[in-house]
């Protein structure tokens, strides 16, 4: 049954074609198995609560019928401003407006939140553009610039709030920069979500084609509730396809955890645990909240631009197993740097178990893809990151995290990167173990390899389940590295910052690239000897060193240039320090292109072809490197899914792409 929604009907209906529903939460009502809600071109104030779900073969389908065409929007337009002093002026709401959540008294804070907590879920928007918080009202008058910020000039524009508890209103006082709010467009955000079902255990929907923006969502840490913007909250099969997600003042979409009332930020309201004591708590009390593959995640995030979010534009701990996010355009996260803390990036991802990352463009984010915890089985591959790095003139926040690409962590793998185009400062920060990187081009550095972790005991899975096998600390190495480009085409000399959770420490983080990090690991051959695997009566306590020891590294078929510098040990590597090289991704009109001479000074090199025999198994969960479905990778194709014949270059394409191939 096709159910019609239209916010500019004369009057509402009963969801037909000539008598539509004016708001989508009436369909949302009464939408049941096989039924799709087609959604007319208008701007919807509400948060949309599916209260059904689909069935596998018979989805619910949510559809904008002109693509971006119909907005669902948690903001409100706010009238009556009053001029308070040059360029300020000030309104009041009535608490009633915000029902049982407030966002202008609730903060942006929680478990792994490391900058200070005086920032609201709520925002000012003017003309679509967010403006920055104030902590005080002479703050919001001076309309300086805010020296962390990514754009500058628009930090000037601010907002500060303050409750008036005799008239139960919410104060709000905005310097607009001289623009006059009568004639511009003005809002506040008011809803929390804006397409969250409240009841978990609603699957299998579809939301296509719609705009969805500015939510005041909250703080997202992996043992707590987690919303987004737009969420399944803890179910499995949704799609979210063609939408244009941006505005949330902390997570765009939500692929995560279910709620649990006795764990939920238990370290910040209790402190007697240590927040990764509680992570586990998280993981094995999933199983009793039904974290079963039969039962969670399976979603698809496709085709999606998701923007101008600042906690994330993908999110969640547990909920997004076995899913597939791919041809997404996620970019300028974090931007405002007015938030800081360990749940910030592009995507990023708890227990991102046998997920699938392909084919997304990244960029302009604080970083780009962090996988903490379970990245086992998860594929990170075809992917272009750029430009994932602070500017130079903006302040490191006190609390804001590093930058980079990607950040794999304290996980056992199989983490699989290949055919990555990575051109950021920093290519993977690496404080984990069980990683392959094959036929990637990477222009920045690893960060924090055999550091970063401690006695960091984390879970390791049965293969392609949720079900856990195990628990050990991270000893670091398990790596493969075969078949790529690195380039030194950032200036090389270590960089300080300060640690993001405790800013009175600094940090010194290399920024020479290539696998020469490695240089302290043992091949295979030297580690197994260790074990004197043919003595038939070992004594337990003899092996206990090696058992605590990093594990071995496999490094071979790499090419090295601008003085990058590779593994001691690698047998078959190409040194390209005698030419001078180049690459850049060059974007014009919207479109990016690859511009660099580094194959034509590789000349005839070649490699071997790499596939999952190449690669063997992870150490702890004794998983190959393989699809989720179980079956062998051979990295016959490259970046563009071309075909590799039987001359294998290194790097993630085939052969040199001609200058007018697009890149994304």
């Amino acid at each position: 049954m096709n159910i019609y929604v239209d916010a500019n009907a004369a009057f509402d209906g009963n969801g037909t074609k000539n008598r539509p529903f004016r708001r989508i939460n009436e369909a949302a009502k009464i939408a049941m198995p096989g039924d799709e809600v087609i959604v007319a071109p208008g701007i919807y104030r509400e948060n949309v609560n599916p209260v059904h779900g689909g069935r596998e073969d018979a989805r619910i389908v949510y559809r904008s019928e002109k693509p971006l065409g119909a907005v669902i929007t948690g903001a409100e337009i706010v009238p009556g401003w009053e001029r308070y002093k040059g360029d300020v002026y000030v309104t009041r709401v009535k608490n009633g407006v915000f029902s049982d959540y407030n966002p202008y008294t609730t903060l942006v804070y929680g478990d792994w939140y490391f900058a200070a907590p005086n920032k609201h879920t709520g925002c000012v928007w003017l003309n679509d553009k967010a403006l920055y918080e104030a902590v005080s009202l002479e703050e919001c008058v001076k309309g300086e610039i805010y020296e962390c910020s990514w754009e500058p000039e628009e930090s000037k524009k601010k907002w500060f709030t303050e409750q008036d508890e005799e008239t139960d209103e919410t104060v709000i006082y905005a310097n607009f920069g001289g623009a006059d709010p009568s004639e511009e467009k003005v809002e506040i955000t008011v809803r929390r979500e804006c397409f969250m079902p409240k009841a978990e255990g609603r699957g299998y929907i579809t939301v296509s084609g719609f705009d969805i923006n500015k939510a005041a969502t909250t703080w997202a840490p992996p043992a707590a509730y987690q919303d987004g913007m737009i969420s399944p909250h803890w179910s499995r099969g949704w799609i979210i396809e063609d939408c244009d997600i941006w505005g949330s003042k902390c997570s765009g979409i939500c692929i995560g955890r279910y709620y649990d009332p006795k764990n939920s930020n238990f370290y910040t309201t209790e402190h007697v645990k240590s927040p990764t004591q509680m992570e586990r708590d998280s993981v094995c009390r999933g199983q009793f909240y039904g974290w079963f593959k039969e039962k969670i995640g399976g979603h698809i995030i496709r085709r999606n631009n998701i923007h101008h979010c600042e906690q994330g534009g993908i999110i969640g701990r547990m909920g997004g197993v076995f899913s597939l996010i791919e041809d997404n355009h996620i970019h300028h996260i974090n931007n405002m740097m007015e938030l800081g803390g360990a749940e910030i990036a592009g995507i990023k991802m708890h227990a991102a178990i046998d997920v699938v990352m392909r084919r997304n463009h990244i960029h302009h984010c604080t970083m780009g893809i962090w996988c903490d915890w379970e990245a086992q089985g998860t594929r990170i591959t075809q992917n272009l990151l750029h430009d994932n790095e602070r500017p130079g003139f903006a302040k490191q926040l006190e609390g804001g995290m590093t930058c980079q690409d990607i950040f794999v962590e304290v996980s056992h793998g199989p983490t699989l990167i290949d055919n990555n185009v990575l051109l950021s400062d920093v290519s993977l920060r690496i404080a984990t173990q069980g990683v392959a990187m094959v036929h990637n081009l990477c222009a920045g550095s690893f960060t924090f390899v055999g550091d970063g972790t401690t006695w960091r005991y984390t879970p390791y899975h049965m293969p392609h389940r949720t079900e856990v096998m195990g628990f050990m600390t991270i000893l670091h190495g398990d790596d493969r590295f075969y078949n790529n480009i690195f380039i030194q085409k950032w200036p090389a000399e270590d960089w300080v910052v300060t640690n993001d959770s405790d800013p009175s420490v600094r940090m010194v983080e290399n920024r020479k690239v290539g696998t020469y990090c490695w240089d302290e690991y043992p091949t295979y051959d030297e580690w197994i000897k260790q074990f004197d695997i043919d003595e038939p009566y070992p004594n337990m306590k003899k092996h206990e060193d090696a058992h605590f020891a990093h594990l071995p590294v496999w490094i071979d078929g790499n090419a090295y240039f601008e003085g990058a510098s590779g593994y001691k040990n690698e047998k078959h590597a190409f040194d390209g320090s005698s030419g001078t090289v180049h690459v850049d991704a060059v974007e014009k009109d919207g479109v990016y292109y690859l511009d660099t001479n580094i194959y034509d000074v590789m000349k005839d090199f070649e490699v071997s072809m790499i596939n999952t025999d190449t690669l063997g198994k992870a150490f702890e969960p004794q998983q190959k490197f393989e699809n989720p479905d179980g079956t062998p990778i051979t990295f016959d194709y490259d970046y563009f899914g071309d075909h590799r014949g039987t001359k294998i270059i290194p790097g993630p394409f085939a052969d040199c792409p001609p200058k007018d191939r697009k890149l994304y």
